[in-house]
């Protein structure tokens, strides 16, 4: 093996964060941090002609506006590069490399750009730059595709090529088999550097696998403060400075880059956490862009599961990397007409309800404080009775709606008891059944509020499903109204906190939707509520 290098990318993957808006002082220190640190190279941001120069931003249009930044600062015997992203910054604003700070440029791009890509490498090394050629989603490559890139790079002779894990798709096995596809090939004058994002949880370890390979080249880390950075965050360059450290000979001063992340980047963490998540597990896995999950999610209308089960459908697996509004939404209509015959649900239910009333049971207090009127309605008109994301004490249920997952995963044990056992389950496609099916599934997209602090109010997407279907009376009982009172629900366990603006803001527009839906249907309050009367009232809300 050649020589290791130290890559810290912070100031320009961690700026994914923060829009790149560090605050002037935090540049510094971060920049300061890092060489005392002892770490071999410093990125130090973007140079994006599309931006214009921001003194409190790790992003520039030029090499003189990065001149601005980081021109008085010491940089000792440590490599500056910046970054160019293909076809944002053109080689005009690049300054020769004896008349700027920076010493070196890596320049990303996909595949598809490959070629041009890479003679502008030449035209910037031309200009005295250490350049690297960075290979964006170095996962889409076939092995043939990389031979054509190394033919590229042998001939342009940059100063690294590196494999970016754009995704955070790479396992240790795929990441070793491209690598040795690079040392076998790629001229043993240029060095060959890693990228690893955090999204199956592997920066790290791939990093170490990557180090622990006895290859021809020197060879390029990266790493940022603390993981910091886009999507699921990086591998952490203290992490893997300790591993050089205690292995490969390394002299990197880690308690530099521990003072830097406590003065500087775990601001940025608290306002906005990077790191494993579900989100970003979803797009490792299912190899596809992120803006796809982004859009389903916005549809407001998938479980967790759906979106996955939905995400592995997307072909060809080229647009799933690169990302189609279109495509995406064509998969998503097919998806829900196939996952979800809400036809077949709406006929089951309208048997299930037949010619009987509709009696609908929300968790306000006053379904005990009036319990017996309730009884009394129950016993003389014997209606369907549902209750809405809970299963009341006082009263026997026919049928529970389920909207919110955290609701049915608190009433699944009920759900077991056996007078419970025969309750019907009408849930929209946001909930997936434990153990079973549900007996209704309805979406739920077209039931939520447009432009509303609450947008899936739960006793609103009842009645208007009720009334899409052609029910044309409905009795309610313990909707009491939103309320900033403590101890409003019936059941404890369900309150929810909202000051008293809110609270009457949200009874008021409950109020005028119930009077929007009295125009086709009968709704009858037998118990009181803030959404029918004309005074406010301090209950309970779903």
């Amino acid at each position: 093996m050649g020589k290791i290098k130290l890559l810290d990318c912070t100031l320009r993957d961690g700026g994914y964060v923060n829009d790149w808006r560090f605050g002037y002082t935090n540049i510094v220190s971060i920049f300061e941090r890092l060489v005392d640190a002892n770490v071999d190279i410093i990125e130090v941001g973007f140079l994006d002609e599309r931006r214009p120069f921001d003194i409190d931003r790790a992003i520039f249009p030029d090499t003189k506006s990065a001149d601005k930044i980081y021109g008085s600062l010491d940089k000792k015997n440590t490599l500056i590069v910046g970054m160019i992203d293909y076809g944002t910054c053109s080689i005009e604003n690049l300054s020769p490399c004896d008349e700027s700070f920076l010493d070196g440029i890596r320049v990303i791009f996909k595949k598809g750009k490959m070629h041009p890509a890479m003679e502008f490498c030449r035209q910037v090394k031309a200009l005295g730059y250490k350049v690297f050629a960075q290979l964006v989603s170095v996962t889409s490559y076939t092995d043939e595709e990389m031979l054509e890139l190394i033919q590229l790079v042998n001939d342009v002779k940059p100063y690294a090529v590196s494999m970016v894990d754009t995704y955070g798709l790479i396992d240790s096995e795929w990441m070793l088999h491209i690598y040795k596809l690079l040392d076998d090939n790629v001229d043993t004058q240029i060095g060959i550097g890693f990228h690893a994002h955090n999204n199956f949880q592997l920066g790290y370890s791939n990093a170490l696998a990557f180090l622990k390979y006895e290859g021809k080249h020197d060879i390029v880390v990266d790493g940022t403060l603390y993981g910091m950075g886009k999507s699921a965050g990086n591998a952490p360059i203290e992490l893997i400075s300790m591993t050089l450290n205690e292995k490969y000979g390394g002299h990197y001063n880690i308690n530099a880059m521990l003072e830097s992340i406590n003065e500087s980047v775990m601001a940025f963490y608290r306002k906005t956490p990077w790191g494993y998540k579900t989100f970003f597990y979803l797009c490792a896995k299912n190899k596809c862009h992120p803006n796809y999950l982004t859009d389903y999610e916005k549809e407001e209308n998938l479980s967790v599961s759906m979106i996955d089960d939905l995400l592995s459908t997307i072909e060809p697996e080229d647009k799933k990397l690169l990302y189609d509004k279109d495509i995406g939404k064509k998969y998503y209509d097919t998806f829900v007409k196939e996952q979800v015959n809400e036809g077949i649900s709406v006929n089951n239910f309208l048997d299930f309800v037949g010619k009987k009333k509709i009696l609908l049971i929300g968790p306000g207090k006053n379904i005990g404080l009036q319990a017996s009127k309730v009884q009394k309605f129950i016993a003389e008109e014997k209606p369907v009775v549902i209750s809405v994301n809970y299963l009341p004490k006082e009263v026997t249920t026919d049928c529970v709606f389920i909207t919110n997952p955290k609701r049915y995963h608190d009433m699944t044990l009920s759900l077991k008891e056996k007078r419970h056992q025969k309750v019907k389950t009408l849930a929209t496609t946001n909930v997936t059944c434990r153990n079973g099916q549900f007996d209704f599934v309805i979406n739920r997209a077209p039931l939520l509020e447009k432009d509303e602090k609450i947008i899936d109010n739960s006793f609103l997407m009842l009645v208007k499903f009720l009334n899409n279907i052609g029910i044309k009376e409905v009795y309610c009982a313990g909707f009491d109204g939103y309320s900033d009172k403590e101890n409003n629900y019936n059941n404890p366990e369900m309150e929810y906190d909202f000051v008293k603006r809110e609270a009457v803001s949200l009874n008021s527009h409950m109020k005028a939707s119930i009077a929007n839906y009295r125009k086709t249907m009968d709704i009858v309050f037998i118990t009181y509520s803030a959404y029918d009367a004309e005074e406010d009232i301090h209950g309970a809300a779903i």
